[in-house]
């Protein structure tokens, strides 16, 4: 007996959406349907090329724990001609990394020679990349001393970075330094700016400054130059050490070899005179950025006007708040409480209400409690 004609017609909206294939994958969340419309477009040549349709596809699916459905999807992807690419089937590896599947990533990297797809470190650092996020250190460390070997694979500087950040992130620091060094003096793999700067901002973090301070001489005598992450690394060490003069002068190196501080750069420098107890050096700061054109930033407002509320100086706080304000840029309720207590206490009442003003007309607004939590300061209730 054949299926009647409105039968038909709910089978082919489920099963064969009449959309166009990507458009059909966007706009469908569900993943029952999301699933089946993947994969009746599985050897669709728009779907199949389009890495954005995977990964959000898969995303979608991990969200729901649909993992059996995304084992399903990827493992028909296996058996397309497109697997003989190497670039392919590390989509496929790490698109089961996206999703958890950590061993799944690992067979399909074991199997690439099913596919008569030929490994390099492009793979190798693929899976090398999943694995990481497992944080399962002997399986890491049994996974690079043992593939390249089996398969002739040659380590590259991606292949130590991947490797120096998973053991860092496993506390193996002493560990990631000795892989470092191995790599460097007999895999002839050089350690670059990644490698130091993410071995220097463990070491710092753990509060062991003598190597900290060892990698960023070393790193200089090798003649690897940093980066703004690597500066900012060291500044945030200098400043956490109480020595942001030191912190001051290697801004000014940075700039001088042509790397611009960013945000971060600025507000440690800025915090780091605050809490040395010189003000007048972070308003220093402040100034040079302001008058060389710099746009300053949300943040480096509140930075400025909290410590400057802290210090008791409301009278500059105002001033910077107010402009950032009149930017839709507003410090947090806490900061706005401490400088209208001050401006009240300092008999400046009437800046108190410019700032409560400024205040009520944020967009998007804030809550009602904390406007009228404001206008309760100015009352004195």
């Amino acid at each position: 007996m054949k299926p009647s004609k409105p039968a038909l017609e709910v089978l082919k909206s489920e099963w064969e959406p009449s959309k166009p294939a990507l458009e059909a994958l966007k706009s469908e969340w569900d993943p029952h349907k999301l699933f089946h419309i993947f994969k009746s477009n599985a050897t669709n040549p728009i779907v199949v090329e389009n890495r954005f349709a995977f990964y959000d596809t898969v995303s979608r699916l991990a969200s729901a724990k649909r993992f059996d459905y995304i084992e399903q999807l990827l493992e028909q992807q296996k058996k397309l001609p497109q697997s003989r690419r190497e670039g392919f089937v590390v989509r496929i590896i790490t698109l089961y990394g996206k999703a958890g599947m950590i061993q799944h990533a690992l067979n399909t990297f074991y199997q690439m020679g099913d596919f008569r797809c030929v490994r390099t470190v492009k793979s190798f650092n693929a899976t090398l990349n999943v694995l990481a996020k497992s944080r399962d250190f002997d399986e890491i460390l049994r996974f690079l001393d043992e593939v390249p070997r089996r398969f002739d694979i040659r380590l590259d500087v991606y292949s130590v970075n991947i490797a120096v950040k998973a053991f860092c992130e496993a506390e193996k620091l002493k560990e990631a330094y000795l892989f470092m060094l191995d790599c460097e003096n007999n895999k002839g793999v050089k350690p670059d700016v990644v490698t130091y700067t993410t071995l220097m901002s463990a070491f710092y973090d753990h509060k062991r400054w003598e190597i900290g301070n060892g990698l960023w001489n070393r790193m200089v005598l090798k003649g690897v130059m940093p980066n703004l992450h690597t500066f900012n690394v060291r500044i945030q060490f200098l400043v956490t050490v109480r020595r942001v003069w030191d912190a001051n002068k290697l801004m000014a190196l940075m700039q001088r070899n042509g790397v611009t501080p960013d945000e971060v750069t600025l507000v440690l420098v800025i915090k780091g005179f605050f809490r040395a107890g010189y003000p007048e050096m972070a308003m220093r700061v402040y100034s040079a950025l302001h008058d060389k054109g710099y746009k300053i930033s949300a943040n480096i407002y509140q930075t400025m006007i909290h410590n400057l509320c802290k210090r008791g100086d409301f009278s500059q706080a105002y001033t910077l708040c107010k402009d950032s304000m009149r930017k839709n840029w507003f410090p947090n309720v806490d900061t706005i409480f401490m400088l209208l207590e001050g401006l009240k206490k300092s008999g400046k009442i009437n800046k108190a209400k410019v700032i409560v003003a400024l205040a009520e007309s944020r967009k998007p607004p804030f809550s009602s409690s904390y406007l009228a939590s404001m206008q309760s300061i100015l009352s004195g209730n």
